[in-house]
C-alpha cells in the first residue's frame, strides 16, 4: 500500500503535468484530488463519491461565496457600460500634461477600474483596449506603455472588491470586510510605487516626447462629474459594509444595481449589453466554482495523505528562522505564478501554507492578525506572479492589444514595476501595522 506522502507527492506531480499540458486548472485539481482518493483506498470510489457529495454542498452552503457573482456582474457592467473610459479621461484631464502624465492617468484609472471590478486580467484587458491607443497616438515608448498597462492592472485583485480575497476569506474563516479594510493602504502603496516609477522612467525617456495637451479647468471639473458616480458606488459599498446597515451581500448588491443603472444612462449600455454582463457573470462564476471544488477535493486528498501536516511539522522542526520559512513560501508563489492564475494560487496553497504560518512566530502578531497579514502579503506576491516574466498572464494581454510589440519588449517594460513591488513586499512584510492599522 502506498503511503500518504507518496500519495501527495504523485497527485502534485500529476497535477503539474497536466498544468503543463494546459488543461483547466479545475478539472486538473479535481482529477489530481480523486487520483489521491483512489490510491489511498486501493481502487475503492465509495470515499471518493461520499466526499464530493458532502464537499459540494458544504462549500456552496456557504453564504458568504454568494457575493462572489455580485461583485463579479458589477465588473461586467463596468466593463460593458464604458466606465473605464471615464476613470481614464477624468485621470488625463487632471494630469495627462505632465511628463508620463498619461502613463500615471492610465494607472490611476487602473486602480479606480479595480475598485469597481476585482479582477486583473479584466482590468487589463479592458485599460489596454482604453489607454494604449492614447500612450501610443503621443508617442510613448512601448516598454513603458505596455509595462504601465500590465503592472497597473494588477491592482484589481488587491484594491477592494476583490474575489481572491473573499475566497481566502471563506478559506480561513475569516471577516471579509476586515480583508477589504487590510488591503487598503498597500493598494494605495502600490499605486503611489508605480505612479514613482512612471515619473522616473518617463523623465529618463520622454525629455524630447511632446506632451499631452493641459486642460481646462471646466474639463476638469466637467470629468468629475463623469466619475462622481462611481465614485458615489463605491463609497456606498464601502459605508454599508463598515456602517454596519448592510452585510457584506447586500451592499455588493446595492453597488451591482447602482453600477448597472449607471452603465444604462451614462455608459449607453443596452439591452446587448447586459446579455453580455450577466452571460460573462456566469461564465466567470462557473469557472471560480469549478476551481473551488476542484481545490477543495484535492486538499481533501492531499489531508487525506496528512502531506500538509507532515510538511508543517518537518518546517517546524527544520531550525529554519520564520523569516526564512516565510521568505521560501514568497518564492514558491513567485514560481506558480509563472504558471497558474491568481485564484488557483490561493486555493492551492492556502490549506498547506496556512497552518505553517500560523505555527510560525512572526513579530509577535496573535493568529488573527497573523491570517489577514499573510493574506495580503500571499495576495501581492500572486500579483507578482501575473506580471513575472516570461508567462505572466498580464503580459499576454497587453501584448495583444499593443499591436507590433514582442512579449521581450513587455518583459522588458515591467521590471522597474515588478522592482517597485518588491520594495512594497519588504515594507507590508517588515511593517505588518500597514495592513493591520484598521483592526
Amino acid at each position: 500500500m502506498i503511503g500518504g506522502l507518496e500519495v501527495g507527492a504523485i497527485a502534485l506531480g500529476v497535477l503539474l503535468v497536466m498544468l503543463g499540458c494546459r488543461w483547466h486548472v479545475g478539472v486538473a485539481m479535481l482529477l489530481a484530488g480523486a487520483l489521491c482518493y483512489w490510491l489511498v483506498n486501493d481502487g475503492d470510489t465509495r470515499a471518493l463519491l461520499f466526499t464530493l457529495n458532502n464537499l459540494v454542498y458544504a462549500r456552496f452552503s456557504s453564504y458568504d461565496l454568494a457575493v462572489i457573482p455580485i461583485f463579479v456582474l458589477m465588473g461586467q457592467f463596468a466593463i460593458h457600460g464604458g466606465l473605464s473610459k471615464a476613470l481614464f479621461r477624468a485621470s488625463a484631464s487632471w494630469i495627462g500634461h505632465w511628463r508620463g502624465g498619461l502613463a500615471m492617468s492610465a494607472a490611476g484609472a487602473c486602480a479606480g477600474f479595480g475598485a469597481i471590478c476585482g479582477s486583473s486580467l479584466a482590468t487589463a484587458t479592458t485599460m489596454s483596449q482604453v489607454a494604449l491607443p492614447e500612450l501610443e497616438r503621443y508617442h510613448y515608448g512601448k516598454r513603458l506603455a505596455t509595462g504601465t498597462i500590465a503592472a497597473a492592472g494588477t491592482l484589481g485583485i488587491l484594491i477592494p472588491p476583490s474575489v481572491p480575497l473573499i475566497v481566502y476569506a471563506v478559506l480561513t474563516q475569516e471577516s471579509i470586510a476586515a480583508l477589504f479594510m487590510a488591503a487598503i493602504l498597500p493598494g494605495l502603496l502600490a499605486v503611489a510605487g508605480y505612479l514613482v516609477v512612471i515619473r522616473i522612467v518617463a523623465t529618463r525617456t520622454m525629455r524630447d516626447v511632446e506632451r499631452a495637451p493641459r486642460h481646462g479647468w471646466a474639463e476638469r471639473l466637467a470629468s468629475l462629474g463623469d466619475i462622481a458616480p462611481i465614485l458615489v458606488i463605491f463609497a456606498v459599498v464601502i459605508y454599508g459594509l463598515y456602517g454596519g446597515w448592510a452585510n457584506l451581500t447586500e451592499a455588493a448588491s446595492i453597488g451591482a444595481a447602482a453600477c448597472g443603472l449607471y452603465a444604462v444612462w451614462r455608459g449607453g449600455m443596452r439591452w446587448q449589453g447586459v446579455y453580455r454582463s450577466l452571460a460573462g457573470t456566469a461564465e466567470a462564476t462557473a469557472m471560480i466554482y469549478l476551481v473551488v471544488i476542484g481545490a477543495d477535493l484535492l486538499n481533501s486528498g492531499l489531508a487525506l495523505g496528512q502531506l500538509p501536516t507532515a510538511l508543517a511539522e518537518w518546517i517546524m522542526g527544520s531550525g529554519l528562522a520564520p523569516l526564512t520559512v516565510l521568505l521560501i513560501i514568497l518564492l514558491i508563489y513567485l514560481l506558480l505564478g509563472c504558471v497558474m492564475d491568481s485564484l488557483s494560487m490561493i486555493l492551492l496553497t492556502i490549506p498547506i501554507f496556512y497552518p505553517i504560518i500560523l505555527e510560525l512566530d512572526l513579530f509577535g502578531l496573535d493568529a488573527t492578525a497573523k491570517s489577514i497579514w499573510f493574506g495580503i502579503v500571499a495576495l501581492m506576491v500572486v500579483e507578482i506572479g501575473l506580471i513575472t516574466p516570461p508567462m505572466g498572464m498580464n503580459l499576454f494581454i497587453v501584448q495583444k492589444y499593443s499591436h507590433g510589440t514582442s512579449l521581450a519588449t513587455v518583459s522588458r517594460g515591467i521590471l522597474p514595476f515588478i522592482g517597485a513591488d518588491m520594495v512594497r513586499i519588504a515594507i507590508v512584510v517588515l511593517v505588518p501595522a500597514l495592513s493591520l492599522v484598521w483592526l
